[in-house]
């Protein structure tokens, strides 16, 4: 079967065309099948004498690993599973100053995990998942239905009407991708006023988990999301272009063209999204963590389930993980 090329918006097309911000909208119909369970909280010790794996994720995780990831690994390898859910930042943040000893952490930026735990806390890793930053509506609402109807996106989320979400980016890295995404937008529509239109046009919501919950309930039109997170609540989501949606490696001068100052002071500047996970030193469990590790690396099925990437470059460690964790 011929494959149909993509446009420079991300939707399929039989020939070139100009940059737009139309893309195609998709929901998890078709492409998520659910799985029974949810594990919250995050508790010490076992549950009722069984193994137990406790885990501190990116929030934009929280779903995947809660319906989906967690209950399978419990399954097939008997543990019980504790997932707490933050931004990345957050989550290096507790972890690096002992505020949490988790027996695994996993980061929605690789790099993120990188500078924040090792050598110290950490001297491996490993990537096994991407992701793609898209804009989630809900169509019901004045600016959803916008959206819906194919009017470019920009023009939507900088009118001063929408009501549109993205997370706090001193606190996790979908964050500080928006802001990076509205600098990247603007020189790539050639509008350079569009950005700081953007930055002042978007609600902040310190929980990432929290974001879409909003706009399920039509509260707010849109957010600026992860492709996964989009595919968990069923909603649609307008694709951006490959230049902007930081899923491509090939892209990752480009994105890096774009940076965010934390109010730590420290310059963070565009990558490919990229998860990586690890078991930190003084993890209570090792043996468990490097099993939850393990199983993400095994189980690509799953993660592409709950609405993740995984190309066929991954897994792939960095530094020396343990025998046995990368297949």
């Amino acid at each position: 079967m011929k494959q149909r090329a993509k446009g420079a918006d991300g939707t399929r097309t039989g020939g070139k065309s100009a940059p737009s911000a139309v893309a195609g909208a998709h929901t998890r119909r078709g492409i998520l099948t659910g799985v029974a369970g949810l594990a919250t909280g995050f508790l010490a010790g076992c549950l009722g004498g069984e193994r137990t794996a406790s885990v501190l994720a990116a929030g934009s995780l929280a779903s995947a690993f809660g319906e989906t990831v967690g209950p399978a690994f419990k399954r097939e390898r008997g543990y019980a599973f504790e997932g707490e859910y933050r931004g990345s930042n957050a989550v290096m943040r507790m972890v690096a100053d002992g505020q949490r000893k988790p027996d695994a952490v996993v980061s929605a930026d690789a790099g993120l995990l990188r500078e924040r735990l090792r050598p110290e806390t950490a001297d491996w890793d490993v990537v096994f998942a991407t992701n793609a930053v898209v804009i989630a509506y809900n169509p019901s609402t004045p600016a959803g239905s916008r959206l819906a109807d194919g009017e470019p996106w920009p023009t939507v989320l900088a009118d001063a009407d929408a009501e549109i979400g993205r997370t706090d980016p001193d606190l996790d890295p979908l964050g500080y991708r928006a802001v990076q995404l509205f600098d990247l937008a603007a020189r790539y529509y050639d509008r350079p006023e569009l950005a700081d239109r953007l930055r002042a046009n978007t609600t902040v919501d310190p929980q990432e988990a929290h974001l879409l919950a909003a706009v399920e309930t039509g509260d707010r039109a849109a957010a600026v999301a992860y492709r996964n997170m989009a595919v968990d609540r069923d909603l649609p989501f307008r694709d951006l272009p490959p230049e902007l949606n930081f899923a491509d490696p090939a892209l990752a001068d480009h994105y890096a063209t774009a940076t965010y100052t934390t109010e730590e002071g420290r310059e963070i500047r565009g990558r490919p999204i990229r998860y990586n996970a690890t078991v930190p030193a003084g993890a209570p469990r090792p043996e468990a963590g490097r099993a939850f590790v393990g199983f993400l690396a095994r189980r690509p099925d799953l993660l592409e389930r709950a609405g993740l990437v995984v190309p066929a470059a991954l897994p792939r460690a960095k530094g020396d993980p343990p025998g046995g964790v990368v297949p």
